[in-house]
C-alpha cells in the first residue's frame, strides 16, 4: 500500500512538472518570423548607415534569407549587419529582386563573408551578375518560373524584368519588393496566384516616385480590392506616396527604415 502511494505521488509531481515545462517549450520551438531592414534611403535605428538601396533579413523561416544586398558601398551592409548583431554566415539564402546595382551592389561584399549561400537571381539578369556569384564559389540559380525556395517561402519568377519574395505565414501572405518596377499590383496579383491566399503585408519599394497623385490613390485602391491588411513602403516609394499610404492605412501602416524589424506575428 506505501509503494502504491509512493508511485501515485510521482506520477502526480511528474505531471506538476511537466504541465510547467510542456507549455514553456512550445512557446520556445514557435518563433515568429521577422523582417530585419539592412539598407535602406531611410534611417531607423541610431547607429546605423543609410544610403540609396534596399536590403532585408527575413528570420523566423525554415531558412535564413537576405533579400537584395544595397548599393554599390558593400560595406555600408555589412557595418549595418554587424551593428545589428548579424553574422553574414547565418544567411543561407540570397534572393535578388533585380539587376539594378541599389539592390546588388552589395553582393560580392556579402560574398566575401559568406559564400556558403544559393543565389537566386532572375533569369533575365546581365550575365556577368551570375558569373560573380559562381567565380565567388556560391550556387547560383536563374529563376523564370515562381520556386519554392524553402518552405513557405516563395520566389514570384519573373515579373516582366523582377521577382518578389512571398513568405506563406499564418497571418496570410508577406509580400516584400525590391523596386516593383513592373508595377506593384502587377506583382501583388502573382503572388496571389501562386498562393490564392489574403496578403497581410506587402513591404519594400514601390517605385512610385514623382508618380501623380491620383495614380496613387489609385493603387491604395487596388491595395484594399486585394485584402492587404498592413504597408510598409520605403525606398524609391516617394515621399508624397509614403504620406499617402500612412494616410490611408493609419495604425497598420509600418513606418521603415534601416535598422526596423517588423514582427510577422
Amino acid at each position: 500500500m506505501k509503494k502504491m502511494i509512493m508511485i501515485t505521488s510521482a506520477v502526480a509531481l511528474l505531471s506538476m512538472v511537466l504541465a510547467h515545462i510542456s507549455p514553456r517549450a512550445s512557446a520556445l520551438e514557435v518563433q515568429p518570423a521577422q523582417i530585419t531592414i539592412v539598407y535602406d534611403n531611410y534611417p531607423f535605428q541610431a547607429g546605423l548607415k543609410t544610403s540609396h538601396g534596399f536590403s532585408c533579413l527575413v528570420r523566423g523561416m525554415e531558412k535564413t534569407i537576405l533579400f537584395d544586398t544595397g548599393g554599390e558601398n558593400g560595406e555600408i551592409l555589412l557595418h549595418n549587419l554587424r551593428a545589428l548583431k548579424v553574422n553574414p554566415k547565418d544567411v543561407d539564402l540570397v534572393v535578388i529582386s533585380h539587376e539594378h546595382g541599389d539592390h546588388v551592389g552589395g553582393l560580392a561584399a556579402f560574398l566575401r563573408e559568406n559564400n556558403q549561400v544559393t543565389v537566386f537571381i532572375p533569369a533575365s539578369s546581365n550575365p556577368d551578375i551570375a558569373k560573380s556569384i559562381t567565380d565567388a564559389k556560391a550556387k547560383c540559380v536563374l529563376v523564370n518560373d515562381s520556386l519554392e525556395i524553402c518552405k513557405n517561402v516563395h520566389v514570384t519568377g519573373q515579373v516582366l524584368m523582377e521577382q518578389a519574395l512571398v513568405l506563406d505565414t499564418e497571418k496570410g501572405l508577406t509580400v516584400i519588393t525590391g523596386c516593383a518596377h513592373p508595377g506593384i499590383v502587377k506583382m501583388l496579383y502573382r503572388a496571389k496566384e501562386i498562393l490564392p491566399k489574403n496578403i497581410d503585408l506587402v513591404l519594400g519599394g514601390f517605385h512610385l516616385r514623382g508618380f501623380p497623385e491620383e495614380g496613387v490613390k489609385k493603387i491604395i485602391e487596388n491595395f484594399r480590392e486585394l485584402g492587404v491588411s498592413k504597408v510598409g513602403a520605403t525606398h524609391c516609394t516617394g515621399d508624397r506616396p509614403i504620406r499617402l499610404f500612412k494616410d490611408a492605412y493609419g495604425d497598420y501602416y509600418i513606418p521603415l527604415g534601416v535598422g526596423k524589424v517588423v514582427k510577422i506575428l
